[in-house]
């Protein structure tokens, strides 16, 4: 496993973490058991890096992971960051210091410690990004020691740049980022590393679009999001299958399969491409089971992609994606 400084206090923290939303829903159903070996895999494979949200799940996903951590004396070693936002009296403009900090003080009992590692605003709406107030409360939280730092999950290009112009104690942006959605290399990497602002790449397999293993006949279950809003119909589109329609989304992905370098396979090539770019603090795949956040973890140890191969799938987002994707961006 690799490690990278994270924020402004430069905190050491996996490459590759593990994204936790399928602990809760939305991925259909994941039973306890096997939440907890994909948690006991993850950290045994050199993850220390966990994403959630109080919305998933209702607080599931929260629950889970504290009950691991305590359970397992892993809460010192393993990095929790969880958002607010879009869960409870909040969404979408309650943004008051009562209705944060009661959802702060609902998180550190589900996750079981007494600070927060980071707390990302979860995708609230730009024009409450625009506003001083929530920064301000986020800034006394830290003040007061209830969370550690602060951060903020976006949609688009605009709410990233706003976020660090707006906040100068940020820690992180939360992102999509993935060979399907390239833009923040030309427009946020670099000022994210020299405002020492932490990157998490989120959606970094497109929904699972960038395994190849998908086809235009493959069914999800009604809970899955993939259903029910593969066409933006319960939330942002951009956050499943990266905002492209699924037949083409597919089309895209079995094109990719011949540029796959000989002994990886194309969702291999898909996350080290990420970690390729020294801006991304950590990745954040998800796993519905035990060999996938094994097979995830182990990305930071495969060699970087040439350079030849990083220009072919840039010249392939441009000329065969960028016009399809659909959503904020």
């Amino acid at each position: 496993m690799q490690f990278n400084p994270f924020g402004k206090d430069q905190t050491q923290i996996s490459r590759v973490g593990l994204g936790c939303w399928q602990l809760g829903s939305d991925w259909g159903k994941l039973d306890l058991a096997e939440a907890n070996a994909i948690l006991k895999a993850s950290v045994d494979s050199g993850v220390t890096f966990f994403d959630t949200a109080d919305v998933y799940g209702g607080g599931r996903s929260e629950e889970i992971i504290g009950n691991f951590l305590s359970q397992s004396s892993l809460q010192d070693e393993v990095f929790v960051a969880t958002k607010l936002g879009r869960f409870g009296d909040l969404y979408p403009d309650n943004y008051t210091a009562a209705s944060i900090r009661g959802r702060v003080e609902e998180s550190l009992a589900r996750l079981k410690t007494e600070a927060l590692d980071l707390v990302q605003l979860h995708c609230i709406p730009t024009d409450v990004m625009r506003g001083d107030e929530v920064w301000s409360i986020l800034e006394s939280l830290v003040a007061e020691g209830k969370i550690k730092r602060f951060g903020a999950s976006v949609e688009s290009m605009e709410e990233a740049l706003l976020c660090i112009e707006k906040a100068p104690a940020l820690a992180s942006l939360q992102i999509i980022f993935n060979i399907f959605r390239q833009k923040p290399i030309r427009k946020l990497f670099d000022l994210a590393q020299e405002k020492q602002v932490g990157i998490i790449a989120r959606v970094p397999l497109a929904s699972g679009l960038l395994t190849g293993k998908f086809s235009v006949d493959t069914n999800f279950g009604e809970s899955d999001h993939r259903n029910y809003n593969k066409d933006g119909a319960a939330f942002n589109v951009g956050e499943t299958f990266a905002g492209l329609p699924f037949e083409k989304g597919v089309a895209l992905a079995d094109q990719l399969k011949p540029l796959v370098p000989e002994g990886m396979t194309l969702a291999q090539m898909a996350l080290r491409w990420i970690l390729d770019y020294p801006a991304v603090s950590v990745v954040i795949p998800g796993a519905t089971r035990v060999e996938q956040a094994k097979g995830n973890a182990a990305i930071a140890d495969l060699p970087e992609l040439p350079a030849a191969l990083h220009q072919t799938l840039r010249d392939f987002y441009k000329q065969e994606v960028r016009d399809h994707i659909r959503g904020p961006y």
